[in-house]
């Protein structure tokens, strides 16, 4: 994949090794008003490519540089996620301006650019997350129609766990304690629990700690999360 280079001017020096792959929705009514704001030196945010919806792929800032698409988030321990990762906007106008479905074409384009990241860095599939996961309180892009499954069937992204699951039967502190541990920031609790049902139980989004949450945030901790074949 050969990206079109599309300077933009928010950058700034990295402060840590990439270990993250963060994946956005623009979130605004088309490519070109997301791109001329991802370019716009007083707009102060950026992202390293651009995915739009037919494909085509954007690159704003070279990896080795520290974008500004995160905001304030904390995956794993770190805080300063834009030292750590390497942000991708996927052009989608968002849930304030109709949110839809992400196009074959746009996909397969993802997929590739973010194998080709993991590869080049070695990042676990573990740290290839949403932006609603690293900032769960503020953000809910990708949001629920991503095809996480897609990536997760080529080792891009972890699983939904779907084989031998067991209900550890946590109460509300047990649960937060298990997010917590898995990677997230759980100092709003419903928007940490929103935040992991986005992702790996899209279906209903309620906020609401049930034994199939459970099963799923128990699995994903075991070493070899299996699923979404």
């Amino acid at each position: 994949m050969k990206p079109i280079d599309a300077p933009s001017p928010n950058f700034d020096a990295r402060a840590l090794p990439i270990s993250m792959i963060v994946l956005h929705y623009t979130g605004m009514q088309d490519a070109q008003s997301a791109i001329e704001r991802l370019r716009d030196p007083e707009a102060k945010v950026s992202a390293h490519y651009v995915v739009d919806e037919d494909g085509s792929v954007l690159r704003l800032v070279d990896e080795a540089n520290r974008a500004w698409h995160a905001g304030k988030s904390h995956w794993r321990g770190v805080d300063d996620v834009n030292s750590a990762s390497v942000g991708i906007e996927i052009v989608n106008p968002g849930h304030d301006w109709g949110y839809r479905a992400f196009p074959d074409a746009q996909v397969a384009s993802v997929l590739r650019l973010v194998a080709e990241i993991k590869d080049r860095h070695e990042i676990t599939r573990g740290n290839i997350v949403g932006h609603s996961d690293i900032a769960p309180a503020r953000k809910r892009d990708p949001g629920e129609l991503f095809p996480w499954h897609e990536l997760a069937r080529r080792r891009l992204a972890l699983p939904r766990p779907t084989r031998n699951l067991v209900d550890p039967g946590w109460g509300e502190g047990g649960f937060l304690m298990a997010l917590e541990r898995f990677g997230y920031d759980v100092g709003d609790p419903m928007a940490a629990i929103m935040a992991f049902q986005r992702r790996f139980r899209p279906e209903l989004i309620d906020g609401e700690i049930d034994a199939e949450l459970r099963m799923i945030l128990l699995a994903l901790l075991l070493p070899k999360p299996q699923g979404d074949d």
